[in-house]
């Protein structure tokens, strides 16, 4: 899918959109961040009874994200033999991801931190401050879409032991002091 250096998005259909792919990573994705943000924005009202929903939704979001997370990274190590993967290529699709699931996955992950940091600003002290972990979830499943139907560049070959010692004689021989006629006497 990459020619050279320059990463090459997947070709356009028959309407010229491109195909998405990885459409269930991104319904779990927006679902889990509905989810905590309808629960976040109860817990706000009604912090009585809704607090053990919220915390439980943000765990389980927080645990679940790390473990897609880890999976994640796993994939991009794996990738990363072959093209130059970055981290903000990969955790935040920037130019690893067509425009359209950009948006998705970096608005859920923006939707995650702000209704976290409000739940917690409007409820300080209380348990409702475990909210702040469940940004883990989007930011999992952003790596995870982006490793697994992301494009990157290829990586540029590794030069040999032999090239690489030629390469540093001949930047000691350039950096060694050069005599002088004067000297030379």
């Amino acid at each position: 899918m990459t020619t050279g250096m320059t990463p090459t998005p997947p070709a356009p259909d028959a309407l010229g959109t491109a195909p998405t792919a990885g459409r269930g990573i991104l319904r779990t994705t927006v679902v889990g961040t509905a989810l905590f943000t309808a629960s976040g924005l109860g817990a706000i009202v009604w912090q009585d009874s809704l607090t053990s929903l919220y915390v439980a939704i943000s765990l389980l979001e927080f645990f679940v994200g790390m473990a897609v997370f880890a999976l994640a990274f796993l994939r991009a190590i794996d990738r990363s033999r072959t093209e130059s993967i970055g981290i903000g290529g990969l955790f935040f699709a920037s130019g690893s991801a067509p425009k359209r699931v950009q948006a998705i996955l970096m608005i859920s992950l923006t939707v995650q931190v702000a209704v976290s940091i409000l739940v917690a600003l409007l409820h300080l002290y209380t348990a409702l401050a475990f909210g702040v972990l469940a940004p883990m979830w989007a930011l999992g499943f952003t790596g995870l879409w982006v490793a697994a139907y992301g494009w990157f560049p290829e990586r540029a070959p590794e030069p040999t032991l032999a090239a690489r010692r030629e390469a540093a004689r001949r930047t000691h021989k350039q950096s060694a002091p050069k005599k002088s006629a004067d000297d030379a006497e």
